[in-house]
């Protein structure tokens, strides 16, 4: 069900109960309104035959004013007189010697101890509801007028099919606001999803802003994403095209046989060297896959990084040698929650960077230690440095800063994004990055 169908059908379901609660106050007040004009009335009929004597004929037959009385009777009336026992004496609706005592009557019985009483009840003689008024007299006997329910409920009747028009024309012209309610208010989401680039140009509720920024935002993520993903596939496909070619090229010179014994020996050491560079270069896409996976539960374990960033310089050793670079330690030992196999690829892969894009005679300082509370590991050299228009990207795959320095230093263009990636793996780090052209670069990795 679509959201404008909900949004109809609640707003439809709102009206009918509105209408229905509507109606329901109006006919308890109609009700109220109409049975205290009705007891008003029985009240002023009885007050006027007070006034006119018509009670004597229970002393005085002959007495002309009962029949004045009741000429003028509403035929909708009851008209009884009780004495002060209880018996009744004279009732226009029935016959008096079958009526059992009326002194326990409600409005009766209030009559003779506070001299007036009424009551809407079930009449046990007539069998019918209906309204009662009764008054004490000056001999002790009552008088008593009453009017029937069903008078009442046919005037309420002939107001109900009013009602009823009134309330299918009412519930029409809701359903005709609803919809345009709806429209006004899905309308700019859905000129929001058709065209979310151009979402600064479409207006929208106040309530809705929060709601487009972030949906604007996440577009953005998406498709920056997207791009970076492309742009990651391109240079893959550059990269492992590059070993491959002059493997291929090599091996074909070898194959048919125009390469010297000299030129076979120097091509198997190219071939050797582009195959060792692809194993890299696959090793490494392989390890940010990993890494990109976030349904895998990574083990995080109490680990001493100056031991393994000791363990790292060991093994770097022949490669800053090779290099002409100077690769020390200092620190001390210090530990922190992560993940083993992340901290050494962290290490390894900051170092190694640190000593391929250094100076003959450069120098790569690694230290572990401590600083306002917060264990650090530092890598810092004094090589090349780093532009400050390229240190936002240099943690982009195959990014590189100078692509031809980077094919010479046999570098993939994937160590620093796998640094960030596994920063990103822990909470509890932070990734930061000082640098300078000329004077070197300094990567520090902080734990909280």
């Amino acid at each position: 069900m679509g959201l404008k169908k909900r949004i109809n059908i609640q707003y439809m379901l709102l009206t009918l109960l509105a209408i229905i609660a509507t109606v329901a106050i109006s006919s308890v007040v109609f009700y109220e309104l109409i049975k205290k004009e009705v007891v008003g009335d029985l009240k002023t009929y009885t007050d006027l035959m007070v006034d006119s004597d018509a009670w004597k004929i229970v002393t005085d037959p002959d007495n002309n004013s009962m029949e004045s009385a009741l000429q003028n009777n509403n035929s909708h009336l009851r008209i009884t007189f009780v004495d002060a026992s209880g018996k009744a004496l004279y009732d226009t609706n029935a016959d008096v010697g079958y009526m059992e005592n009326h002194r326990k009557r409600p409005e009766i019985a209030k009559a003779f101890e506070d001299g007036s009483g009424e009551a809407i009840r079930k009449s046990e003689t007539m069998g019918k509801s209906a309204f009662y008024y009764a008054v004490r007299l000056d001999n002790g006997c009552v008088l008593r007028v009453s009017k029937e329910v069903s008078s009442l409920t046919s005037v309420i009747a002939k107001a109900v099919p009013v009602m009823l028009v009134l309330c299918v024309n009412l519930f029409i012209l809701c359903v005709i606001l609803s919809n345009f309610l709806t429209k006004s208010i899905v309308g700019p989401i859905e000129r929001l999803a058709g065209n979310l680039d151009a979402s600064d140009s479409i207006k929208v509720y106040k309530e809705l802003v929060p709601f487009v920024t972030t949906i604007r935002k996440q577009h953005e993520d998406i498709m920056r994403n997207a791009n970076m993903r492309q742009e990651f596939t391109a240079n893959v496909s550059h990269e492992l095209k590059t070993p491959l070619t002059s493997i291929s090229g090599y091996s074909e010179l070898i194959e048919s046989g125009m390469a010297s014994d000299g030129d076979v020996v120097r091509f198997a050491a190219e071939i050797h060297k582009s195959s060792n560079r692809l194993l890299t270069l696959i090793n490494d896409i392989i390890r940010l896959s990993e890494l990109d996976v976030t349904v895998r539960e990574d083990i995080f374990e109490n680990v001493n990084l100056y031991e393994i960033a000791e363990s790292c310089v060991d093994m770097l050793q022949m490669s800053a040698d090779k290099h002409n670079v100077t690769l020390s330690i200092k620190g001390s030992n210090r530990t922190v929650k992560a993940n083993r196999q992340m901290m050494d690829e962290l290490i390894y892969n900051l170092c190694d960077n640190a000593i391929r894009y250094n100076n003959p005679g450069g120098k790569v300082e690694v230290t572990v230690d401590e600083d306002n509370g917060k264990t650090f590991v530092e890598v810092k050299d004094n090589g090349i440095g780093i532009p400050k228009e390229h240190q936002e990207r240099i943690f982009e795959r195959f990014y590189r800063v100078d692509k031809s320095r980077s094919k010479s230093t046999g570098g993939t263009g994937l160590g620093l994004a796998i640094v960030k990636h596994i920063v990103a793996k822990h909470p509890n780090a932070e990734l930061k990055l000082e640098s300078e052209v000329g004077k070197g670069t300094t990567i520090r990795v902080v734990f909280n």
